[in-house]
């Protein structure tokens, strides 16, 4: 049995582990919901601080966020030397890997989806490895880019690289992007590799946002994406080089970077190597709501079976894109399983992917009452289900199988999803 009692200032969280239940030391975190049977209507949670003095450093919970470090001055310097990329720009420029087929069988997709497979390299490579999954019904509410494309995106992990897959479904087509890190090195402007799992990503307006496990958030700009073949100051030659060598940019021989514009870190340090199941959550995945009267970005933890249960939190999206340094959270709770991959709720109703290892993954169904789940169901999916997001218009939820010969992007018919 799980559970989460509040009081004024704390959580308290009762801790699943192996043949017994016990309650973990009070977690800080000031006045969150433990759980409302509707989103939409549950109070907002007062962002108030317990300050002894009005000069006094405000007292922040294990889920409150921090505004990272400004990375405006190396951004100014990559704006002056490289050319930008619109989104419509790059999803239909020349070069583009062709979607595939017939991968849907492999994967163990179920019947009645709508299915994405990879070309040749992309589908087998055990170097680069899908997680995240967003789209442009999670951007903008008419599920348009200004140009008229209907993206898809799709986040993979390498060792020491990160990259973000624009998927053009009117064409067929797709395209990687290369995520880097601008920094500044001797006075000139530079970027570096993003070493992250990426297991989730989250899109809403010009913003996307990409969870970095143990510190957060990062977050880019759709409207930062630079074309290396098109400056004259870029090269797409050199798969070994990223950032500036000589007067030459490089990005590992991708023709387009996409530069982190902020990140946001939680405000008690680093989660830990592991679940804990207290302190800063462990960003495992993330997902947006536009269901509810004010949007929010969500996260998750993936936790195994032998430690506590994970938590999933909701932040105002108003509040990451607004002009002050900290967020709090609206919302959490703890998870209906371990080593959920993926989750997101509309209209107030939750979907969850759930990792089996070898077997093919589940798909969990539920409500949120007050202080529990309620009337989970569990549907068998693909293999290695992951990230999760909402395509309204087409009333699916989307999810990536992450398995080499076993991948693809999937999309299942959803009630609630519109």
């Amino acid at each position: 049995m799980l559970r989460i009692v509040t009081t004024a200032q704390r959580i308290v969280i009762g801790v699943r582990r192996p043949g017994s239940v016990i309650l973990a030391a009070c977690v800080p975190v000031a006045a969150l919901i433990a759980g409302a049977p509707d989103a939409a209507r549950a109070e907002p949670v007062r962002a108030e601080f317990a300050s002894a003095g009005k000069n006094e450093a405000p007292q922040f919970s294990d889920l409150d966020l921090l505004r990272g470090p400004s990375l405006s001055t190396p951004l100014r310097g990559l704006d002056g030397a490289l050319r930008r990329s619109g989104v419509d720009a790059l999803i239909t420029s020349s070069g583009q890997r062709k979607l595939g087929s017939g991968c849907g069988k492999a994967a163990g997709v179920p019947s009645r989806s709508l299915v994405y497979c990879w070309d040749h390299e992309d589908s087998t490579t055990r170097a680069w490895v899908p997680q995240g999954v967003t789209g442009i019904s999670d951007a903008v509410p008419g599920e348009r880019w200004s140009g008229g494309g209907r993206p898809m995106l799709v986040s993979w992990y390498d060792t020491g690289s990160t990259r973000i897959t624009f998927v053009n479904p009117d064409r067929h087509t797709y395209r990687h992007v290369l995520l880097v890190e601008p920094v500044a090195v001797g006075g000139r402007a530079t970027f570096s590799d993003i070493d992250v799992h990426a297991g989730g990503i989250a899109w809403y307006g010009n913003k996307l946002y990409l969870a970095d496990t143990r510190r957060g958030v990062r977050e880019f700009d759709m409207r930062q994406i630079y074309d290396l073949d098109k400056s004259k100051a870029g090269s797409t030659e050199n798969k070994d080089w990223i950032g500036l060598h000589g007067k030459k940019y490089y990005g590992h021989g991708f023709r387009y970077i996409m530069a982190q514009t902020g990140s946001w870190h939680y405000a008690r340090g680093e989660a830990g190597p592991t679940c804990e199941g207290i302190g800063p959550m462990r960003t495992s995945w993330l997902s947006i709501d536009r269901t509810v009267s004010r949007p929010v970005l969500i996260a998750g933890e993936y936790c195994r079976p032998s430690g506590p249960q994970g938590r999933v939190v909701t932040w105002p999206l108003s509040a990451l894109n607004g002009w002050s340094d900290y967020v709090r959270p609206d919302w959490a709770a703890l998870l209906p399983d371990d080593t959920i991959q993926g989750g997101v709720r509309t209209r107030g109703y939750w979907w969850f992917t759930h990792n089996r290892g070898g077997q093919r993954g589940q798909l969990l169904m539920a409500h949120r009452t007050s202080n529990s789940w309620d009337r989970v169901q569990r549907q068998t999916i693909s293999h290695g289900p992951e990230d999760l997001s909402c395509y309204r218009g087409q009333r699916r939820i989307w999810t990536v199988a992450e398995h080499a010969h076993k991948r693809a992007l999937w999309g299942l018919p959803a009630r609630y999803c519109y």
